[in-house]
């Protein structure tokens, strides 16, 4: 058997042999070992690397603008970033998402594989790092401290705008269905008992405006993860980068970016500050407390299909059980409820990370990362699912519905206005004694005629909404 190729670096604790064809370099190699945490690398989360390798290309366009960096070296760097931010070199980010350090070996990281990709631009072997350093070159005028919050910020921007179209798509599913059940008839609930009838457009509408809500508050919440802090290097102080470093490498990585980003006022105050992680958090939250509030409501309203609610069907997806025959679950509203429950799980997690960093740097930026990387592209996927599994296949049970409307007590509110209270009260209580319809009552007892009985139980009337 032959042995595994490799080559030999050299860092601070001494030497390590480092496989040959790898584009990483002995500093992940270590962090490779030291935190076999999740089995989740960095390379999961595409937009942060993506937001790693911006940052580092435009850290190189700053510093060769300002003459620090030698033009090939930084015409090499530039090139390894444009590839891995297209997508090349994913599977060479191998570091796990939670780590010691506050980033730092994700930083360290991008730093070796943007190196030893550059190192072959130029025409040199991988690991042959007096042509081209990791650290003196890709990582120049730079600290792990103001990189890895900036690409989180960046990657953040980058998912957050994917979230918002997918609660876009949900939305436009439930207005459709709004529209389509705009005519049917049912009763609506408060603390699940009979309260006045309004129609199923109404309920179906609301769920899209609650989206169309979160989807603004998303919006405002992602305006302040613009705010970065390159150029603060280790605490905010600039030390070891040069005058106007921070400027030009905050206007190269907008236009890589094409995102309309600013430097913080403070930078050793954006250094170690976390509140617009924990703000964006509390924000997701909301979005997956509404989502699976609205959940639980098509679970509750599809029940049965024969012993519950049954007033709408959802799309049946799969068998539901492997031992009653017929039997089909909400298995989508559920699975979005889980999504949930991990979002509000996450937002927690990412308020203890934020109220534990002390002095100039917050260590815990990793699990940050992580927590929130988890509930925008979970959600993502949740939003689309439902809207695609779930919304667009619901289906009305809309005579049954309006038989509901007719035998409720909760119809003679509706009806109080044109029959009077006191009628209305004797209906309410024979129908409850009695088991019979509220409206076969009042017609039995001429107290309206059928035409007009018909007329106040149209929809427009009952709902009294111009809304769907």
């Amino acid at each position: 058997m032959t042995a595994e190729a490799t080559r030999r670096e050299h860092d601070l604790l001494g030497d390590r042999d480092v496989p040959a064809d790898a584009y990483w370099g002995i500093h992940t190699l270590r962090a490779t070992e030291n935190f076999p945490i999740t089995g989740t690398p960095i390379s999961t989360y595409p937009h942060l690397i993506e937001a790693l390798a911006a940052v580092k290309e435009a850290a190189a366009l700053a510093n060769a603008e300002l003459g620090l960096l030698d033009s090939a070296k930084a015409a090499a760097i530039v090139e390894a970033c444009r590839e891995i931010r297209a997508g090349k070199l994913l599977d060479q980010f191998v570091v796990d998402v939670i780590q010691g350090g506050a980033g730092t070996s994700t930083n360290m990281n991008a730093n070796e594989v943007v190196a030893n990709r550059a190192l072959e631009l130029l025409g040199h072997d991988m690991g042959q790092y007096q042509h081209l350093h990791p650290n003196e070159d890709v990582n120049l005028s730079q600290s792990t401290n103001d990189v890895y919050p900036t690409a989180v910020k960046i990657a953040t921007v980058f998912a957050v705008h994917g979230l918002l179209e997918a609660m876009a798509v949900l939305q436009d599913a439930f207005a459709r269905k709004a529209v389509e059940f705009r005519d049917v008839l049912k009763m609506g609930r408060t603390q699940l008992q009979d309260a006045v009838p309004m129609t199923l457009g109404q309920e179906f509408s609301t769920y899209a405006v609650m989206l169309d809500e979160d989807r603004s508050r998303l919006a405002e919440a992602v305006e302040l993860i613009h705010e970065i802090n390159l150029g603060a290097t280790a605490i905010g102080t600039g030390l070891n980068a040069p005058p106007g470093y921070a400027e030009a490498a905050r206007r190269h990585l907008a236009e890589i970016t094409e995102l309309p980003l600013v430097t913080a006022a403070n930078l050793v105050e954006a250094t170690q500050d976390c509140g617009a992680f924990v703000q964006m958090s509390g924000v997701l939250k909301r979005v997956a407390v509404k989502l699976s509030k609205t959940c639980n409501d098509l679970r509750l309203l599809s029940s049965g299909p024969r012993a519950g609610l049954g007033e709408i069907n959802l799309p049946p997806v799969q068998a539901g059980s492997s031992i009653m025959p017929g039997k089909v679950n909400p298995v989508i509203p559920e699975v979005v409820n889980q999504v949930a429950f991990e979002v509000i799980g996450n937002d927690v997690t990412i308020t203890m990370a934020a109220e534990a960093g002390q002095l100039q740097l917050n260590a815990f930026e990793p699990i940050i990362l992580h927590s929130l990387s988890e509930s925008i592209t979970h959600l993502r996927s949740a939003c689309v699912t439902l809207a695609e599994r779930c919304v667009s296949g619901i289906t009305a049970n809309t005579e049954a519905l309006r038989a509901t409307v007719e035998n409720s007590i909760g119809l003679v509110t509706a009806l109080n206005p044109h029959i009077g209270y006191t009628a209305a009260t004797d209906i309410a209580k024979e129908a409850l004694a009695t088991g019979r319809g509220v409206a076969e009552l009042v017609l039995e007892k001429g107290l309206l005629p059928a035409e007009t009985l018909a007329a106040l139980l149209r929809p427009e009337v009952v709902a009294c909404s111009d809304q769907a």
